[in-house]
C-alpha cells in the first residue's frame, strides 16, 4: 500500500507560537461601540509582556459605517426576535467592514502587512443580556465575523471576548478596567475612569491598589438616548446632537429626572451592566412620549437626558467610590467627551472632584477603546488574564476571546 504523502504548508500558526518569546508585537486594535456610528481601528506596537508592557500609538483612523448598515445594526439590536439568516449576513457584512477599516488603517500609516501580528476586533454589539436578566448567567452578543477578517487580512483575529468572563460567572462587561488599571494606576491619586460610549461605566482606582480594588459598573445611559432622541427629533436626519447644540437650548426637567432616576437599575450594586436593550431605542421613545404628555419640547427631552446621564454618573460615583478610598479626579474618554453640554452638566455634579480628560494622560480620546482591545488581543497572545473579577463579578481571573488563524 502507498502512504499518500501531503506537501509541506505554511503554518499559519507560527507567528503565534513564538508570540510571547519576542519582545515587541504589532497589532491592530477594532471596536464599533453600541452606538454603532463608526468603526475605529489603532495600530499599537507593544515592548514588553502582561501589564508592565509599554505602548506607541502609531496610527489611528474613524470609518463611519455606511448608513445602511448602521441602520440594519440599529433595527436588528431593537428587535424583539430576530431570523438566523439575518444575524448570519450582518455578521459577515460587518466582518467586511471591519476588514476593510484594518487595511486601510495600514495604507493610511504606510505600514508593510507583514509587520503586523494580530488583530483585535470586540467587534459590534448586538444584544447584551446581564446575569439579573439572564437567569443568572450573563450573555453577549457581538458580530463581526472573525474569519472574515483573517480570511481579508491574512492576519489572526482575537474575538469574542465578553463570552469567557460570562462562562466564569460574570458579566461580560466591563472589560476595560484592566486597560484602566494598566495605563491609570498611581500611588498617589484614587481615580475613576469614565467612558461616555452608548453606556456610561465608571473604572475605580484606588491609590495605590490592585486588581483586587478595582470597582467597575455601567452608571446607565450614555450616547445611546442622546443619539436616539436627537435623530428622532430630526426625522433621522441628525445621527447625534453635535456639540449637545440642542440639548443646549432645552431647559431640562427636574419632575421628570426624578422619576427617571427611580429606575431600580440606578440602585444596584456593582458587578452590574446594562446595554442597548435597557437604555436604547425604545427608553428614548418612551422617554419622548412621556416628555411630550408632560408639555416639553424635544430640546427640554434632550436636556433631561444629559441630565440623566450625569446625574447617573455623579450618584454612582457617591454611592459606591468615593467611600472606599476617595475620588481625586474623573478621567473621561469616548464619543461623549464631544457633547459640551453633556461635560458641563458631569463637571457641575461631579464639582468639587474635577473632570479631565484621557489626553491629559497622554492618550489620545477617541483611540482609546481600539487600543483598549490591542491590549486585551495582546494579553491573550500572551496567555495572560483579560478581564478583572472585582470588575465583572467573574469567579477567577481568565485568558479572553477566540483565535482565528491568519493565511
Amino acid at each position: 500500500m502507498r502512504t499518500r504523502v501531503s506537501a509541506p504548508r505554511h503554518d499559519a500558526l507560527a507567528r503565534l507560537r513564538d508570540y510571547p518569546q519576542r519582545d515587541q508585537h504589532l497589532i491592530v486594535g477594532l471596536m464599533s461601540g453600541t452606538s454603532a456610528d463608526g468603526v475605529d481601528a489603532a495600530l499599537v506596537r507593544f515592548r514588553g509582556l502582561g501589564l508592565e508592557c509599554r505602548h506607541e500609538l502609531l496610527a489611528y483612523r474613524e470609518t463611519p459605517l455606511e448608513p445602511a448598515l448602521r441602520r440594519e445594526v440599529l433595527e436588528v439590536a431593537a428587535a424583539a426576535g430576530v431570523a438566523p439568516e439575518r444575524l448570519m449576513r450582518l455578521d459577515a457584512a460587518l466582518g467586511e467592514r471591519f476588514a476593510a477599516a484594518t487595511l486601510e488603517l495600514l495604507a493610511a500609516a504606510g505600514t508593510d502587512p507583514g509587520a503586523v501580528d494580530a488583530v483585535g476586533s470586540h467587534g459590534q454589539t448586538v444584544r447584551h443580556v446581564p446575569r439579573a436578566a439572564g437567569g443568572g448567567r450573563a450573555l453577549s452578543l457581538q458580530l463581526g465575523s472573525a474569519a472574515v477578517i483573517a480570511e481579508r487580512t491574512g492576519f489572526a483575529v482575537v474575538s469574542d471576548f465578553r463570552a469567557r468572563d460570562a462562562a466564569a460567572g460574570g458579566e461580560g462587561a466591563p472589560l476595560v478596567p484592566l486597560v484602566d488599571w494598566w495605563l491609570f494606576r498611581s500611588p498617589d491619586e484614587s481615580r475613576a475612569l469614565l467612558n461616555l460610549g452608548g453606556m456610561a461605566n465608571l473604572s475605580y482606582l484606588p491609590r495605590g491598589g490592585g486588581l483586587e480594588r478595582v470597582v467597575a459598573l455601567d452608571t446607565g445611559p450614555g450616547n445611546a438616548v442622546l443619539d436616539a432622541l436627537a435623530s428622532t427629533a430630526s426625522a433621522g436626519a441628525a445621527r447625534r446632537d453635535e456639540g449637545g447644540a440642542a440639548a443646549a437650548r432645552g431647559r431640562p426637567s427636574a419632575g421628570l429626572l426624578s422619576e427617571l432616576l427611580a429606575d431600580p437599575f440606578f440602585s444596584l450594586p456593582p458587578p452590574r451592566s446594562t446595554g442597548r436593550e435597557q437604555f436604547g431605542e425604545a427608553y428614548a421613545l418612551k422617554l419622548r412620549e412621556v416628555g411630550g404628555a408632560m408639555g416639553l419640547g424635544e430640546e427640554d427631552v434632550l436636556a433631561t437626558a444629559v441630565e440623566l446621564t450625569a446625574a447617573s454618573v455623579a450618584q454612582a460615583a457617591d454611592t459606591y467610590l468615593r467611600s472606599r478610598a476617595g475620588l481625586d479626579v474623573v478621567i473621561a474618554s469616548g464619543g461623549g467627551v464631544r457633547n459640551a453640554t453633556l461635560m458641563a452638566a458631569l463637571r457641575r455634579r461631579l464639582a468639587p472632584t474635577p473632570l479631565r480628560g484621557v489626553e491629559d494622560f497622554g492618550i489620545e480620546p477617541p483611540a482609546k477603546e481600539a487600543l483598549a482591545f490591542a491590549f486585551l488581543a495582546h494579553q491573550t497572545l500572551c496567555g495572560l488574564p483579560g478581564n478583572v473579577p472585582a470588575a465583572t463579578g467573574a469567579a477567577r481571573p481568565v485568558v479572553l476571546g477566540q483565535i482565528t488563524a491568519g493565511t
